[in-house]
């Protein structure tokens, strides 16, 4: 007797559940690939920090993420446009001058070839902030990533040349105690 004629097969056949039509099968979890590769620059960061490297002294606590990705429902999605969210914007910012550019914006994907193509509007950013005196970076994967923060950590402080403008609004901040 063959498995398919076993009385056995005919009730696991019975007892097992069919897809209806429109059911989509079970894919395996989507691995974030691009995520879990800026954790591991991060943590790197943090530790070039801790282990009094230039790159980590000078960088990881000016570095930060901009969330702009991820999948959020409608509601979500149209409050935080509302709010000031901008397709396009970098993944991670570093809010320090240095080699004459006002700041560094990353654009950071994940090292081929796991790497996405770069989105119109994340070009286009780069490009405005290229434009801005801002130095701007598409980096694939940790290695080139943290090339590109060694090189710029290494860079000379940006000089700015005369004093500053006093902004007479929005300085509470300076008055309120801890």
């Amino acid at each position: 007797m063959s498995w398919a004629t076993h009385p056995s097969a005919e009730v696991t056949a019975r007892k097992s559940p069919s897809r209806t039509a429109g059911q989509a099968r079970k894919s395996a979890p989507r691995i974030d690939r691009e995520g879990n590769e800026q954790k591991v620059l991060i943590r790197w960061l943090k530790g070039e920090q801790r282990r009094g490297k230039q790159v980590g002294v000078l960088l990881e606590d000016v570095t930060y993420h901009v969330p702009n990705g991820g999948q959020r429902n409608k509601k979500t999605a149209a409050d935080l446009k509302m709010q000031g969210v901008r397709a396009g914007v970098s993944d991670l910012v570093v809010a320090t001058a240095r080699g004459g550019y006002h700041g560094l914006y990353i654009e950071f994907k994940a090292a081929p070839p796991h790497d996405a193509a770069l989105a119109k509007s994340q070009r286009e950013w780069l490009e405005k902030m290229e434009g801005n005196g801002y130095l701007a970076v598409l980096a694939k994967g940790v290695d080139e990533a943290k090339a590109v923060l060694v090189a710029y950590a290494s860079w000379p402080e940006t000089v700015v040349a005369g004093e500053p403008e006093v902004m007479p609004h929005g300085s509470e901040w300076r008055k309120a105690t801890a």
